[in-house]
């Protein structure tokens, strides 16, 4: 149980929203004009929280260090712009559980690695995020999680210090960016994790297998 807790940071991909089935789109889409053959979506899933880096490893088998690899980032962001929200999706119990946060007296905040040019037309468009009282992207600071910095510009937006938020995501490096940042932290089981991930080892303050399940955490003052 968390005691004290004002506010409630949360990651985005992975944690509120469902995006791999548009991020694996895009990747495929490449695939298929190269005369490749198509993959499913479970193959991109799992990579989802990684962004470009996980679809394009997905797609290609390529990493950062390939010759290749800025050129296909590039393709890649070019694709996603055309249908990041044809798919995109609020993971099931999100919506309520938002909307419990909030009647029982807790603000609530996005910090996501994903750039502002893909957050800002994904949070306008979807009424999810209306209520949100900060939207920090991953270009809005000079650096990206897992440092704190991030989690620590969307405190100064909403006015708390960091011991009074929680910081949830389904990736290690939220579990460290909110450590480092003086929160609480509470893995998301639901979400993307990562092939073969080990979520027991991030450290986590608490681990939840639905969004629901994050109230039972909070004492309401």
């Amino acid at each position: 149980m968390f005691r004290g807790v004002r506010a409630v940071l949360f990651d985005l991909d992975g944690t509120l929203i469902d995006s791999a089935p548009d991020l694996g789109a895009a990747a495929d889409g490449m695939r298929l004009r190269r005369g490749m053959s198509s993959l499913p979506l479970d193959r991109y899933r799992p990579l989802a929280g990684s962004g470009a880096r996980g679809m394009l490893l997905a797609a290609f088998g390529v990493t950062p260090e390939h010759a290749d690899y800025e050129a296909l980032k590039v393709e890649f962001f070019a694709a996603y712009t055309e249908c990041l929200l044809q798919r995109t999706q609020p993971f099931h119990e999100v919506q309520e559980m938002l909307g419990l946060l909030q009647e029982r007296g807790f603000a609530w905040g996005v910090v996501t690695n994903k750039s502002q040019r893909f957050t800002g037309p994904i949070t306008q468009a979807m009424p999810l995020f209306a209520t949100a009282s900060a939207i920090v992207s991953g270009d809005t600071t000079p650096h990206a999680k897992p440092h704190p910095a991030p989690l620590l510009e969307a405190t100064r937006r909403m006015s708390v210090s960091p011991a009074e938020c929680i910081y949830v995501g389904d990736d290690e490096r939220d579990i460290l960016a909110g450590r480092a940042a003086g929160m609480g932290t509470v893995a998301a089981r639901y979400g993307y994790l990562g092939a073969g991930a080990d979520v027991a080892a991030w450290g986590a303050s608490a681990e939840v297998s639905s969004p629901l399940e994050l109230l039972n955490l909070l004492e309401v003052a």
